[in-house]
């Protein structure tokens, strides 16, 4: 399984997708008008990044693809991505079914701001270039003006906090020095530097920046302020502490099997201090913004029993299931995508897709998402049983 073992890490990203529209509108649909459409915007951990996997296995890929080839294929014919690379998958949360269209906007390795370059990665702003690269409040703007949007869901600030360096340290710091002698990344410059009282206060501003400038899109779209919902998401805690990996620390079997290298310290570390940081941020922000038709859905300990290297699931070899399509697969697998190092090349496996919520967790979310929108409210959204209901894990709002 040296698979895992490479010492080069490629930069993971919060990757987010392109434009999925589920159900046609009617052409005199608009602000108030016609099916309701929930539009989801943001970063991977809402476009539906690692959502063709419904668990792990070191095997074989059969077990775990639950969508195939076309995952993240979004364009009219189902046989392309509409912006390369954002991973917009089928699972993702946008679609909830029940009447109401489903439009996902959001891209993997999204921030606050659009970035261009090797990739095109919209941000939420009103980026144009004139060749048809949009940033997602444009188009966003575009949609609502002949669409009826009820509520928009946001996930985004976990790049502008640099989340796939972060990870990155993390890893490299665990395959490159003993047990014996760990190094730890919650004490390197380059993962302090992220979480700096200067960088939390610039990074609480750009994303309620991002915030307003949703608000400004449906403004100009023509929606009042009250007519519509903005659904702030925190982010899920993707790995246990310590004291809940099913390996050990010792050798290098937490990442060449499990896919999850980090050193105890650092787990703990990325718990109790790096995301409650950034979710705190998230929270602090939508104050910062000034919008008043906000709701704040709390995901962190949303996959805990299901995240990855917890002790309550394992691989489908370890668990002794073939197929994620067995009734106990959602229950015994995790909901987390494994992370992947250089050595993916070759497979269908992206390395973007690491440490990400997985077809279970994508679905999960959606439950989540749904619940909001059909309560009307926000919450805390949590695991609520076994098996599945209505083909989704089941989930609770409280």
């Amino acid at each position: 399984m040296p698979r895992r073992l490479s010492l080069t890490i490629t930069a993971l990203t919060l990757t987010a997708g392109s434009l999925v529209v589920t159900t046609p509108a009617a052409h005199a649909d608009g602000p108030g008008t016609g099916t309701p459409y929930v539009v989801t915007v943001g970063d991977s951990y809402i476009s539906g990044e690692a959502g063709r996997w419904a668990g792990s296995s070191n095997d074989s890929e059969t077990p775990a693809d639950a969508l195939g080839a076309h995952a993240y294929h979004d364009n009219a014919a189902g046989t392309a991505e509409t912006i390369p690379r954002c991973h917009r998958s089928k699972s993702a949360e946008a679609y909830i079914g029940g009447g109401v269209g489903g439009l996902n906007l959001a891209c993997s390795g999204a921030t606050t701001g659009t970035t261009t370059g090797d990739n095109f990665k919209p941000g939420l702003d009103f980026y144009d270039d004139g060749a048809g690269h949009l940033g997602q409040a444009k188009l966003l703007q575009q949609f609502a003006t002949g669409h009826n949007v009820k509520q928009v869901v946001v996930s985004i600030g976990g790049n502008d906090f640099n989340f796939a360096s972060v990870v990155q340290s993390c890893v490299t710091d665990f395959l490159t020095s003993p047990s014996w002698n760990p190094d730890y990344c919650r004490d390197d410059s380059s993962v302090v530097a992220n979480f700096t009282s200067a960088n939390v206060t610039a990074v609480r501003g750009r994303i309620a920046t991002a915030f307003q400038n949703v608000r400004t899109a449906m403004r100009n779209a023509g929606y009042g302020d009250t007519a519509w919902t903005l659904l702030v998401q925190t982010y899920p805690s993707p790995i246990p502490a310590a004291s809940g990996f099913r390996y050990g620390q010792s050798g290098f079997t937490r990442q060449s099997v499990g896919g999850c290298g980090f050193w105890n310290a650092d787990a703990d570390w990325a718990n109790a201090t790096a995301l409650p940081t950034i979710n705190s941020t998230v929270r602090a922000a939508i104050g910062q913004s000034g919008l008043t038709n906000t709701r704040l859905l709390e995901l962190q300990s949303t996959f805990n029993g299901r995240r990855l290297c917890e002790k309550t699931v394992g691989l489908y070899e370890e668990v002794g299931l073939s197929s994620w399509t067995q009734p106990t697969a959602v229950d015994r697998t995790e909901w987390v995508n494994q992370i992947r190092t250089v050595t993916t090349v070759g497979s269908n496996y992206f390395i973007q897709e690491s440490i990400h919520p997985n077809y279970w967790g994508q679905l999960a979310l959606r439950s989540c998402v749904r619940q909001t929108y059909t309560q009307n409210r926000g919450g805390t959204c949590t695991i609520a049983g076994t098996g599945l209901l209505n083909a989704e894990p089941r989930m609770t709002l409280n």
